[in-house]
C-alpha cells in the first residue's frame, strides 16, 4: 500500500510539473497581455511601466521559476485584469460548475448504464435497436451543437424552460443535459461491452445450467465484474466533462469556471488560465487515483500494488 501510494504520488508530481509547464509556455505565445489592458491613448512609456508593475519585462525563465516558486506555495498569483487573487476568482466560480458536472453526471450514468444493459440483455428487440441509435446520435452530435438544439426546442419553441444563466432547477436541465449526453453514449457502449463479455464466462454458463435466473445473474456474479471498465470509463468522463464544460457554459452563460476561463483565454489573463488548467490537472489525477482505490473495493482480487 505504502509504495503504491509513493509510486503515484511521484507520477503526480512529475504530471503536474509538466502540465505546468505546458500551460506556462503555450500561453506567452499567444501574445503580451499588456497591449489589451491599456487604453488606445497610451503611450509607449505607459505600456512599459504596465509591463514593469505586471512584472512581464522580466526574462521569460525568471518568470517561469517564479511561477513553480508561487505553486509550491499554493499561490496562484493575481488576475492581472481583474487584479483579485486567482484563488478567490476560482472559489466564486467553482460551485457552478460543480454543479453542472453533477448534473451531467447524473446524466450520463442515469441514462447511459440502463441503456447499456438493455442493449446487452436484449440485442435484438425493437427498444434495443432504438436505444442503439439514440446512444449513436448522442455520440455523433458535438455539444455546442446539443446545446443549441435544446435552446431552440425548449426555450424558444415550447417555452419550457429558461435559455440560459442560472437560477432554479429548471436552469440546470438543459446544460446537464447538453453536457451529459456524449458522456451518456459512452457509458452505454461500455456497459454493454463489459456485460456482453462476462456473460461468455464459464462461470455464468455454469449458473445457468444450475438453472440460476438471468436478473439473480446479472446483479449477484456479472454486476461486479463487469463494474470494472465502467468505474475506468467514469474517472476519464467526470474530468471530460469539466473540461467540456467550458463551451456548454458559453453556449447556456453559465458563470462557471468554463465562462471565466474562455474569458481569460481573450483577455490574455495567463495567472487564470493557469490555475484553471492547474487545478483540472489535479482533479483528474484525484480521480484516477480514487479509481484505483475502488477497483480493489469492487473486485478483492485486485491488488493495489498491482496485479491480481
Amino acid at each position: 500500500m505504502v509504495g503504491f501510494l509513493l509510486q503515484r504520488a511521484g507520477q503526480a508530481l512529475v504530471t503536474i510539473f509538466g502540465v505546468a509547464t505546458l500551460v506556462f509556455f503555450v500561453q506567452r505565445l499567444t501574445g503580451d497581455p499588456t497591449y489589451l489592458l491599456v487604453p488606445e491613448t497610451a503611450t509607449q512609456a505607459d505600456i512599459e511601466a504596465l509591463r514593469h508593475a505586471l512584472g512581464f519585462d522580466r526574462p521569460l525563465i525568471v518568470q517561469y521559476l517564479g511561477f513553480l516558486a508561487d505553486l509550491a506555495r499554493f499561490d496562484l498569483g493575481q488576475s492581472v485584469v481583474q487584479r483579485v487573487p486567482v484563488i478567490d476568482i476560482i472559489a466564486s466560480r467553482l460551485p457552478y460548475t460543480l454543479m453542472l458536472a453533477g448534473g451531467a453526471l447524473t446524466v450520463a450514468c442515469g441514462i447511459g448504464i440502463p441503456v447499456g444493459i438493455l442493449l446487452a440483455l436484449f440485442r435484438d428487440s425493437a427498444a434495443a435497436k432504438a436505444a442503439a441509435g439514440f446512444v449513436l446520435a448522442a455520440q455523433s452530435m458535438p455539444t455546442f451543437w446539443s446545446g443549441i438544439l435544446l435552446i431552440l426546442l425548449f426555450a424558444v419553441t415550447l417555452g419550457w424552460l429558461p435559455p440560459s444563466s442560472t437560477g432554479g432547477f429548471s436552469h440546470l436541465i438543459m446544460p446537464s443535459i447538453a453536457l451529459g449526453l456524449l458522456s451518456m453514449a459512452t457509458f452505454a457502449r461500455i456497459t454493454r461491452a463489459a456485460l456482453i463479455e462476462e456473460f461468455t464466462r464459464d462461470y455464468v454458463r455454469t449458473a445457468r445450467a444450475r438453472g440460476v435466473g438471468p436478473v439473480r445473474i446479472l446483479l449477484r456474479h456479472v454486476a461486479k465484474n463487469a463494474a470494472i471498465p465502467v468505474i475506468t470509463v467514469a474517472a476519464l468522463e467526470i474530468s471530460n466533462l469539466l473540461a467540456g464544460a467550458v463551451i456548454v457554459e458559453t453556449v447556456f452563460a453559465w458563470p462557471g469556471l468554463g465562462q471565466v476561463t474562455v474569458q481569460a483565454i481573450l483577455a490574455r489573463d495567463f495567472l487564470v488560465v493557469q490555475g484553471v488548467v492547474m487545478l483540472g490537472a489535479l482533479v483528474t489525477i484525484g480521480l484516477n487515483l480514487l479509481s484505483d482505490f475502488l477497483y480493489s473495493v469492487v473486485d478483492p482480487r485486485i491488488a493495489l500494488g498491482g496485479g491480481r
